[in-house]
């Protein structure tokens, strides 16, 4: 039985949450493989480390693969509070993951549906399922809480 993405998405949103706690910008990721296992979760930590590239999807592709001992994700999903930027559809591509499930959409820098639009180039060497929309509010609302703070 596949792992219900409400429940993958609630343990993403926690990752966000605990993100913004670190003064990170509040994503979160979690990936579950073909069983429904999840098999690892991360939120950003891009200020935390001084590393551009330490994104909730990243960390947590990064994290899956070490734990199954693959470059290849094949057969699990991504479930992510924020659309992958490029450099993460760009990775989630390169994993080969099966899915990618998202709550709010990021008309700014997103990769997927805006932006760059990864998976729908001609050159994509991977095209997995998108499914959008997950969570949409809370993840919407958990950006816009941060940023007005920050703001404030």
């Amino acid at each position: 039985m596949a792992f219900p993405p409400s429940k993958a998405m609630a343990m993403a949103l926690n990752e966000a949450r605990l993100a913004a706690a670190r003064d990170e910008v509040p994503v979160g990721a979690v990936i579950s493989d073909a069983a429904g296992t999840i098999i690892a979760s991360a939120g950003n930590r891009t200020r935390e480390l001084s590393d551009p590239t330490a994104h909730a999807e990243m960390l947590a592709i990064r994290a899956a693969c070490a734990r199954i001992a693959s470059e290849r994700l094949i057969g699990c999903t991504i479930t992510v509070t924020l659309e992958p930027c490029a450099m993460c559809a760009a990775a989630i591509a390169a994993a080969r993951l099966s899915r990618v499930v998202y709550g709010a959409s990021d008309p700014k820098s997103g990769g997927v549906a805006h932006g760059a639009r990864v998976f729908s180039h001609a050159q994509a060497h991977h095209r997995p399922e998108v499914v959008t929309g997950v969570a949409e509010s809370e993840s919407t609302a958990l950006l816009k809480d941060f940023f007005a703070a920050r703001r404030a």
